[in-house]
């Protein structure tokens, strides 16, 4: 017997000013569905999210919900009124009892909850925002870039903690790697439409290539029609008095046809430019040592850096990645040791802050007034890569229309301040390139195309980035920045650093015999020390009653499956059970290895 879906969109329509975000749109979100929705930036994802979690009307259409079922929406900008901390925030969905769930999820995305929330930064309460999220655990989570502000270790844990749900979740992201690792299904928005397909994230790209493949077949096929049918009306005025006119109706329903079909949205026409060339020999670093407010973020750290080199940085949150780059960039001074610059530099920074962006300003001004940018006597007109070009077409082709350019930088998405950071960046000539978390924001068709231009640009790139598909893709050098000082150099990217650690992890060492022990003194005994974090003592209270249940599903679906006709009387329900039997059994033996790792370090 089929379930019943968890929610169902039916004939949704939404318009604002003008333009339908999208019309007659119908979805459905199945139990357990662990959902990648994806489309282009500007395409109504986060949009059609607010409207599934009944925070946002739409026009005409229905969305139903289980009986039962808890909606739960990340918010993206929470307004945490009557909240004095980040804490009170988290907790506030939930029962008093119920608060320690608060404390666990900040460990693991690491935030302070008591945070007072007057000081707190935008990405702290995005992940209290997540943090409440987690902790209240809805029967659908509904997440909208969950990663942005999240450190790699954030990411992990979030991604641990996701792939253990029972819980449906619809997600997000332009993390590739996180997508891949949790996605069974996806929804595609494109062009107010959604298409959806029961894999995940991982054959994203060749269902989409497929699709488009198809349309543009169809699309042949439909003008090769007109053109014949156009040119029969027209042989036909000579050849007959007399035309059929049933067929020039079906040739104006045709070109209404072809006249209706949405085009695609193009890629952005970016560009990096390489200015000079730089000499071989780019930023030398001798024993740098650094320290703020006694927090070491560097000790003894060499580092050559040569022409064409691409460098990842990876780290913590607030370990100190920014600040390394600064001191070799030489805007910060370090405390001990030398950085010493090739030649000819001409260096391009995008900063993941925007603080290069007025928000106060229109897209026009914002590129206009930029001295480097100003061309003297034309107001209309700024300076790309050395040519005067027209601010209104330099927009088009990072994919703006005539309305925003006059629109204030505060309107645009995040997807499209980066793509407007991303404009001011390429329009100068540059042979070092600095990228600060690149990355957020930018959907997958704009990620795609950065990495193929970085794979081309003819300097050097400096990168900051927590997204370890894309440090993958790029990287040929990254330092693994570790805390306590410890920056160290690996060959490759993220994967290349993560085996090589592994291979240099020392074994453990041996204990030292103990001492003979003398007479006790007479003291309160202490509490032994498990060696456990919180989450993970939580996690080991739980794991037997997960095993318990894994066990007990098993036994079920063997029992069904020991009938000897059912493979030939229902083979769809037999494939469905055998593929549920593997998926338990891989679970089972994860928890129970999990559990003994658990009691080990607890001892």
């Amino acid at each position: 017997m089929a379930r019943a879906p968890l929610l169902q969109a039916t004939d949704l329509s939404l318009t604002f000013g003008g333009e339908p975000v999208f019309d007659e749109l119908s979805l459905v979100i199945q139990p357990g569905d662990r959902v990648a929705l994806v489309g282009r930036n500007g395409s109504g994802k986060s949009t059609l999210m607010k409207v599934i979690a009944g925070l946002m009307e739409p026009d005409r259409g229905d969305v139903i919900a289980a009986p039962g079922l808890t909606v739960g929406y990340m918010e993206q900008d929470p307004t945490m009124e009557g909240c004095a901390t980040l804490g009170d925030y988290a907790a506030s969905g939930l029962d008093p009892s119920e608060a320690w769930r608060v404390d666990a999820v900040a460990e693991g995305l690491k935030f302070d909850p008591a945070r007072d929330v007057a000081v707190a930064s935008g990405g702290e309460r995005r992940r209290a925002a997540l943090a409440k999220l987690m902790a209240e655990g809805p029967g659908l989570m509904l997440l909208d870039e969950p990663t942005n502000h999240l450190d790699i270790e954030a990411i992990g844990w979030l991604e641990r903690e996701l792939s253990q749900t029972k819980a449906g979740f619809v997600l997000i992201s332009h993390d590739r790697a996180f997508l891949n690792a949790l996605t069974r299904a996806t929804l595609w928005v494109d062009r107010g439409q959604v298409r959806r397909q029961d894999r995940g994230f991982a054959d994203f790209e060749a269902w989409r290539d497929k699709t488009w493949e198809e349309e543009d077949l169809q699309r042949h096929k439909l003008n090769r029609k007109i053109k014949a049918e156009a040119r029969w009306a027209v042989e036909g005025i000579s050849a007959r008095r007399k035309r059929n006119m049933g067929r020039v109706r079906a040739l104006q329903d045709l070109r209404a046809e072809r006249a209706s079909q949405i085009k695609r949205q193009g890629t952005a026409a970016m560009a990096f430019e390489g200015g000079k060339t730089s000499g071989k020999r780019v930023i030398e670093a001798q024993g740098l040592a650094k320290a703020f407010d006694g927090k070491t973020i560097v000790k003894r750290f060499d580092l050559e850096v040569q022409r064409g080199d691409r460098v990842a940085f990876v780290g913590p949150n607030g370990v100190g990645k920014t600040t390394l780059i600064k001191m070799l960039l030489g805007e910060v001074e370090p405390d001990e040791g030398r950085v010493k610059h090739g030649t000819n530099l001409e260096i391009a920074v995008f900063d993941q802050a925007r603080a290069q962006l007025n928000p106060d300003t229109t897209l026009w001004d914002n590129l206009t007034t930029d001295p480097s940018m100003a061309v003297s006597g034309k107001a209309d007109q700024i300076m790309v890569r050395g040519q005067p070009k027209h601010v209104v077409g330099y927009l088009k082709e990072f994919l703006f229309d005539e309305r925003q350019v006059r629109a204030p930088v505060r309107s645009l998405s995040g997807g499209e301040k980066a793509r407007l950071l991303l404009a001011r960046l390429m329009a100068r000539e540059s042979n070092v390139l600095v990228l600060d978390e690149p990355t957020n924001d930018l959907d997958i068709e704009t990620l795609d195309l950065l990495q193929d231009l970085l794979g081309e640009y003819p300097g050097t790139v400096l990168l900051v980035s927590h997204d370890r598909d894309f440090i993958d893709r790029v990287a040929t050098t990254t330092i693994a920045m570790e805390g306590g000082g410890r920056a160290v150099v690996y060959a490759g990217g993220w994967s290349d650093y993560r085996s090589q650690r592994a291979e240099d992890a020392p074994a453990e060492a041996p204990k030292p015999a103990k001492p003979k022990a003398e007479k006790p003194k007479a003291e309160a005994p202490q509490p032994a020390k498990s060696g456990l974090s919180f989450t993970e003592k939580h996690r080991l209270e739980e794991l037997p009653d997960i095993i318990a249940r894994l066990e007990a599903e098993i036994g079920k679906l063997e029992g069904l499956m020991a009938d000897p006709d059912l493979f030939t009387r229902e083979p769809v329900k037999f494939q469905k059970a055998t593929e549920a039997l593997v998926e338990r059994q891989e679970k089972l033996a994860a928890a129970e290895e999990e559990w003994l790792m658990l009691e080990e370090k607890a001892g």
